[in-house]
């Protein structure tokens, strides 16, 4: 997808319809604003660049103690992402957090 599209971006909204799924967008596609939070860059073998996660804010107050793993398995994207037409979707996995990651993270300067 990144021969055909460039770097790309995640945003995982909280929206109605596809709003549980990962929309992939090439980077920049996607404005963010004060309304998302960046989770981090995800470094994937292969890529030249790291592909960035935002999240809306509102969902992230829900998720915030949870980790999530964004995985891509056989089926039909939808809506905008990127994947749409390749035969893939991306989907959210996820895990509350430990006790130990919760405390590790509180434990981290505020950027």
């Amino acid at each position: 997808m990144t021969d055909r599209h460039g770097p790309l971006m995640f945003h995982q909204s909280g929206g109605c319809c596809d709003g549980s799924s990962p929309m992939c967008y090439p980077l920049g596609d996607f404005i963010t604003s004060d309304s998302d939070v960046r989770l981090g860059d995800l470094v994937v073998e292969g890529l030249e660049s790291p592909v960035t996660v935002w999240m809306s804010a509102s969902q992230f107050e829900y998720w915030r103690h949870t980790h999530l793993t964004i995985d891509v398995v056989p089926g039909r994207g939808s809506g905008f992402s990127v994947e749409a037409p390749e035969g893939v979707r991306f989907l959210i996995r996820s895990r509350l957090l430990t006790d130990e990651e919760v405390a590790e993270l509180d434990a981290r300067p505020v950027a």
